[in-house]
């Protein structure tokens, strides 16, 4: 990919490592259906314009995980 190329891209999107392409790419916003731009704000959502892979932006809120066994009687 070109210097240009990156220029363009940082201008409408990102340019990030994209863990399935194996080099730095494009990522563009899909239209967000969650609600997060409702409010002037950024969705975190972004997807690779060459293959698809979706990756979630800045700061994830932490859930706790619930792990429970069950014993068959």
């Amino acid at each position: 990919m070109s210097h240009r190329f990156f220029e363009i891209a940082a201008a409408e999107g990102r340019v990030w490592s994209c863990p399935a392409c194996g080099d730095d790419r494009e990522f563009v916003q899909p239209t967000c259906v969650d609600g997060h731009t409702e409010d002037g704000g950024e969705c975190p959502e972004w997807a690779c314009a060459d293959c698809g892979t979706a990756i979630v932006s800045g700061d994830a809120a932490l859930l706790p995980v619930v792990v429970t066994s069950a014993r068959a009687a």
